[in-house]
């Protein structure tokens, strides 16, 4: 069964957050799929990546459908990706239906109210279908 990792931010970008365990979730030798609400959220999660840290270096790419991906990180928006990850990073306002295909799932949940009752809507449904939820509050960057 799929395990739930909410992530409660006290300030700081849902974005940078999800490159940090994109990061974390690599050097364990996992395969990490980041879902965003948008195409331009997707681009800018890609320029992220390279930025977010100095010195730091995270294999990724957009995935595109029908497409070989041999990055171990891929970005995507509004679509089930057609290949195998291990950890589900889940940046969109609603939970993905192609969650269940993945061992973990990261939800990141922001400081702005709208974005608050979101995450609470996400975990009411997790938990409502029994799937095992753990809460962090992260108070850093």
């Amino acid at each position: 069964m799929t395990n739930v990792d909410f992530y409660i931010l006290a300030h700081g970008s849902p974005e940078r957050i999800a490159c940090k365990l994109s990061e974390k979730a690599w050097s364990l030798g996992n395969r990490i799929y980041i879902h965003t609400d948008s195409a331009q959220q997707a681009q800018h999660i890609d320029e992220l990546l390279w930025t977010f840290r100095d010195g730091s270096f995270v294999p990724h790419e957009q995935y595109q459908t029908n497409v070989t991906c041999e990055s171990p990180i891929q970005i995507g928006c509004h679509e089930s990706p057609d290949t195998d990850c291990d950890v589900l990073i889940n940046l969109a306002a609603e939970v993905p239906l192609f969650f269940s295909r993945f061992l973990r799932v990261a939800e990141l949940v922001g400081t702005d109210p709208v974005a608050k009752t979101q995450g609470r809507e996400r975990f009411r449904f997790y938990r409502d279908r029994g799937y095992p939820l753990n809460t962090h509050e992260l108070n850093a960057n």
